[in-house]
């Protein structure tokens, strides 16, 4: 019966379910894209290391100069040194791994090719264990390499790219010049695709620091910054007291002085994603309440006529013995139906909407079985309370009445 009335009357019922096409449109798209960011986010914490407490100048909290701290106090701090590192890599009883990062920009050539502004790390050799960096060819700096500040250096694969000009080329062995410097290649990093958080890991060309050290004047060469992996067996609150009381020492500061230096958990990028992806779904919600609000509306609109239009029908169900909860049941699950019916194609627009998405953004967009299972479960709900009305005054028709109206 309900897939007739959509045949009988295809513009009214199209009108009618279009606001619980939008709802479901609205909501499902905004948590099928905010949860897929959130994933990606995660993925890249993860890479950057779960359990890593990074020191920097900045407290990454507030943005770096919010919460009443101005920016140019965070920029006067001292910049962090390598002795500083390897005190701590010394010192540090609850940590697992202690990395030391500065960055630059160089320009990269190859023959004829010339690259500018190629993001240059100087790393010290516990980094490769922080971040988890897998190689697809070659090998990293091994230690001696290290220790000697060896002209060698590993690179990203779309830098890879753009040097040697084909992606499947062998760069293992090749001697690339950096600001005129001779550097040959031992390694290929394995392609990780856009990060939108932490280290460009495809297009950077990544150095030992003692060699970073004789190519630039570190004072000046940025961010310096120290990496810190806890144990596995470590609380996150543990290292960090740790930490600020080797740092405070080698900093000298007496117990009435501030810190100078900020410790900054790297899961606080998680938790900014997950309270910026509450506000985004609130407002996803809103815009599909409204929708869904008036998608209802039209749904009761229809079982309200096709009450009307059946009312000798539902009188001669009564009258050869049908009883009120069979009539109920009857457009509860009409109304139900129209109401999925308007749910999946809001999710099928989502899918054509995920596709797209997925073709223009740096990371890929899915729709997780629970958000469709949620989205039908509102559709089904929705059903029922838009034809409970409707449904209620068909069960309580008289059949003689019913069967002699018009």
């Amino acid at each position: 019966m309900a897939l007739q009335e959509l045949r009988v009357n295809k513009l009214r019922t199209f009108l009618s379910l279009f606001g619980i096409t939008i709802g479901i449109f609205c909501i499902i798209g905004v948590l099928a894209t905010v949860d897929s960011l959130k994933d990606n986010v995660q993925s890249q914490i993860k890479a950057l290391g779960t359990n890593s407490i990074w020191i920097d100048k900045f407290d990454y909290s507030d943005g770096g100069g919010g919460g009443g701290f101005p920016w140019w106090k965070y920029y006067k701090r001292p910049a962090n040194k390598i002795s500083e590192m390897q005190f701590l890599r010394t010192n540090l009883t609850q940590a697992k791994n202690v990395a030391f990062f500065v960055p630059n920009s160089v320009t990269a050539e190859y023959e004829s090719t010339s690259i500018q502004n190629v993001p240059l790390y100087g790393v010290t050799e516990d980094f490769y264990k922080i971040q988890d960096l897998k190689i697809a060819e070659g090998r990293f700096i091994s230690d001696a390499e290290f220790t000697r500040g060896s002209p060698v250096c590993i690179i990203g694969a779309t830098q890879a790219e753009n040097l040697f000009g084909v992606a499947d080329v062998s760069c293992v062995g090749k001697q690339i010049s950096m600001n005129g410097r001779k550097v040959t290649i031992v390694g290929l990093i394995e392609k990780r695709g856009t990060e939108g958080i932490g280290f460009q890991f495809d297009n950077c060309i990544l150095i030992s620091y003692q060699y970073f050290a004789s190519l630039f004047d570190v004072e000046r060469a940025g961010q310096h910054l120290i990496i810190v992996e806890g144990k596995d067996n470590v609380a996150k609150q543990s290292l960090i007291d740790e930490l600020r009381g080797y740092m405070r020492q080698l900093r000298k500061l007496s117990p009435q002085q501030a810190d100078n230096f900020a410790l900054n958990d790297i899961q606080l990028f998680g938790q900014l994603i997950d309270n910026l992806a509450g506000s985004i779904n609130l407002a996803g919600w809103f815009i599909a309440g409204l929708s869904l609000l008036v998608g209802a509306f039209g749904v009761a609109n229809i079982m309200f006529v096709t009450v009307r239009e059946r009312t000798s029908q539902i009188g001669l169900k009564k009258a050869i013995g049908a009883k009120r909860k069979t009539i109920l049941t009857e457009f509860l699950l009409e109304s139900a139906f129209l109401c999925i019916i308007g749910g999946m194609l809001g999710l099928f627009f989502v899918w054509l909407l995920t596709l797209f998405l997925s073709s223009v953004m740096p990371f890929p967009i899915f729709i997780a079985g629970n958000i469709i299972f949620m989205a039908m479960s509102i559709c089904i709900i929705l059903g029922v309370l838009a034809g409970i009305i409707p449904a209620f005054i068909a069960a309580r028709m008289d059949p003689v009445v019913a069967i002699r109206s018009k």
